[in-house]
């Protein structure tokens, strides 16, 4: 893979600068952002006086932890405008969140906000291994989720050409790819692994394609995921980070030669981990969830946002900046086998060690009597379909998920492509256990 390391005079100053520099910046952003949440938005005003603090509380960065916590739920008792700081006429665009269920948790932008976003992302696919005049393939969905139109203005501000196919046409993606020859791909790792098994199918060998850089996010995947899809298309993958709560992708992002973690633009945004329990401020380096504040938003400040993924923090490495580790999974989307937590990651490293098997998987959850199952669904590789070689597959998985996760599973080895396919976010759990 070729070298594609930014070179230091493209960097922002702020991304190498010492931490007292950073830290000072983040208090003085951080003391206007609190004053501004508490000054213009009701819903802020109301939460500081219920916990007795105010923003002249606010002597260091340590003292945030003195304020309330901000969740998703207080998205959705305040739907749609409720915790906007600026009048609704000052918003240039509002975004929604890709859940499933009931009403979208809705965030807005003003103008300059935009104008931020725009930056981190241009500073993201620099910091990727992208650069002005490069060909960036936007396969994220384009609409409410923030996906799609981050990327694309991000790419226009570092000066790429934006090819904005959006999520699926798996087939047209790949002739596209093939014809207009990009450099950079944004997408879900899950919907790459889509877009390499239609290179396949076509014919077409995946290395020799123009891709030189992957930029990967939406959802939690693993090293080893990384290792499939770089020795697959011979090109760089690395993870990008972001919440619509937040922003959207570009809050933190892996840089391309080190790949050791994603390094938080903390000059926008302030990370602590917390204990997921006791909401017990953690040091840098122990295993928690992962809580931000915005420190330059306009139009939707967020304070001490509990994200529920699950990190740590860790020195910076290629910036100045911390780094948070791979999220291993969220607090929300963990499972409890049998006393056990188990991630959807963890079910994905293991299949991604036995040949026989397709990186295409559903975890199913179903009860018997008073014992939870875990079912996993996994596709065969498409050279391992006869019976004695799925046999072989099923029992090599259900033996390292056993060793390594701690849990007995019932593992059902589909056809190729027999595993719906996701356009975006993959649906990993489906939880079949009875309610209530």
């Amino acid at each position: 893979m070729e070298d594609l390391t930014p070179r230091k005079q493209d960097l922002d100053p702020i991304e190498i600068a010492s931490r007292d520099e950073i830290e000072a910046l983040q208090f003085h952003r951080m003391k206007r952002s609190l004053k501004h949440a508490y000054e213009n938005s009701p819903f802020y005003r109301n939460r500081f006086i219920e916990a007795d603090v105010h923003p002249e509380e606010l002597k260091s960065l340590k003292d945030i932890a003195k304020f309330p916590f901000t969740t998703k739920q207080d998205l959705r008792d305040t739907y749609p405008f409720g915790m906007f700081a600026v009048p609704r006429n000052k918003l240039v665009r509002v975004h929604g969140s890709s859940g499933t269920t009931g009403k979208p948790t809705v965030v807005g932008y003003t103008a300059g906000d935009i104008d931020v976003w725009a930056n981190l992302i241009a500073r993201s696919i620099r910091a990727a291994g992208g650069r002005p005049g490069d060909m960036l393939h936007n396969a994220y969905g384009y609409g409410l989720f923030t996906g799609g139109l981050g990327a694309h203005y991000g790419a226009e501000r570092l000066g790429c050409t934006v090819v904005p196919i959006s999520g699926g046409q798996t087939e047209r993606q790949v002739t596209l790819i093939s014809d207009f020859q990009p450099q950079i791909i944004m997408v879900t790792p899950s919907y790459m692994l889509s877009i390499l098994d239609e290179f396949r199918r076509q014919g077409l060998d995946p290395r020799q394609s123009s891709l030189k850089v992957g930029i990967f996010g939406a959802e939690p995947w693993t090293n080893a995921m990384r290792q499939e899809i770089e020795e697959a298309f011979d090109m760089h993958a690395v993870d990008i980070y972001g919440l619509s709560e937040i922003m959207g992708p570009g809050v933190a992002q892996e840089c391309v030669e080190t790949k050791d973690g994603l390094h938080i633009w903390e000059d926008h945004f302030y990370p602590e981990i917390i204990d997921p329990v006791t909401g017990e401020p953690l040091p840098d380096g122990e295993m928690g969830e992962l809580v931000f504040t915005t420190l330059t938003k306009e139009g939707l400040p967020m304070v001490r946002y509990r994200t529920r993924d699950l990190t740590r923090l860790l020195p910076g490495t290629a910036r100045s900046m911390r780094r948070i580790e791979k999220i291993t999974g969220r607090s929300d989307d963990m499972m409890i086998l049998r006393g056990v937590n188990v991630f959807p990651t963890q079910i994905e490293e293991q299949i991604l060690k036995c040949r026989g098997l397709a990186p295409h998987f559903q975890i199913e959850l179903t009860r018997e009597g008073r014992m939870d199952n875990m079912t996993v669904h996994v596709e065969a590789a498409p050279d391992r379909v006869d019976a004695d070689a799925r046999a072989k597959s099923a029992k090599e998985l259900a033996h390292h998920i056993k060793a390594i996760v701690g849990v007995s599973t019932r593992i059902n080895v589909t056809d190729p492509n027999a595993i719906a396919r996701s356009e975006g976010k993959a649906k990993r759990v489906v939880d079949n256990r009875p309610k209530g």
